[in-house]
């Protein structure tokens, strides 16, 4: 009988954040899977955790995981553990799962910490609805791209990042998406946690010529609907009615459904729109 994989949330901070079942199921597995042994040998220790740690990160994760699922294929059972939070979100852990199911071992995920959930909820942003990014790509193309593809981004906008890229992060995010309201969360469930509400300017004000601590959670407010809404209608103006309307005939739309579209567009009725095709 195949053994199974146990994707275990640890503390990003305060050890008392574990759960009784993730320390109970790091007991009781055969193999622990852990992205930097030396950090997570002190967890294992301070719990009393006796359990095997093998390494298994970015570096070695695609070889790793076949090793790993082999042992679950032989009966073993494995927990993956991260430096901090929950396996699989922005870690290797992602590629393990997914041998996991080519190879038809069985997942499971033991709920626990993860700072961006942590971050959005303490954040007084829009919770409703929110788009995670992690750490911004390094490449400077697939950066641009990332930035570009969040301007029009609506949601609300969790993304990660190191004290020491801090300061040129911000600049970049202003650039592209204009001095946004945010929500900084500093050292999340530490002694020194600190969370507050500024904007790009204020934040990129505050910590120039500063030496900067800690890892950052930036919860970002999307771009306001009516704003985007609003843009997009200035867009349109710049044809006139008639170009307009023709715009969606040409689409295969009949005349009728292209006026209401055009209406629509606009944010005026359908009779204006009418009245500006038939003067």
């Amino acid at each position: 009988m195949a053994g199974k994989l146990y994707l275990c949330a640890t503390p990003i901070g305060n050890l008392e954040d574990i759960t009784y079942r993730v320390v109970r199921t790091l007991k009781e597995v055969d193999i622990i899977g852990a992205e930097d042994t030396r950090n997570s040998i002190k967890l294992l220790n301070h719990f009393d955790i006796k359990t095997p740690m093998t390494s298994y990160h970015e570096f070695n994760k695609y070889d790793k995981a076949k090793v790993l699922v082999q042992e679950m294929l032989d009966g073993k059972n494995v927990a993956l553990i991260t430096d901090a939070g929950t396996p699989g979100i922005s870690d290797p852990g992602e590629e393990l799962v997914r041998q996991c199911y080519e190879a038809g071992v069985e997942v499971t995920s033991l709920p626990g910490a993860a700072a961006c959930i942590t971050a959005l909820t303490m954040s007084g942003q829009k919770t409703r609805r929110f788009c995670f990014e992690a750490f911004l790509p390094k490449d400077k193309k697939e950066k641009s791209r990332v930035l570009e593809s969040l301007k029009e981004e609506t949601r609300t906008i969790i993304i990660y990042e190191a004290p020491h890229r801090l300061l040129k992060t911000l600049k970049e995010l202003m650039d592209v998406l204009g001095d946004r309201p945010l929500t900084v969360c500093r050292e999340l469930t530490k002694k020194y946690e600190e969370a507050f509400q500024t904007t790009f300017s204020e934040l990129i004000e505050k910590y120039s010529n500063t030496d900067i601590k800690g890892e950052f959670v930036l919860v970002i407010a999307g771009k306001p609907e009516e704003e985007l809404i609003e843009e997009k209608r200035r867009q349109w103006e710049k044809m006139s009615v008639q170009e307009h309307v023709e715009y969606y005939v040409n689409q295969g739309r009949d005349k009728k459904e292209a006026m209401k579209l055009a209406a629509k567009d606009r944010g005026v009725s359908k009779r204006d729109i009418y009245n500006e095709c038939n003067r």
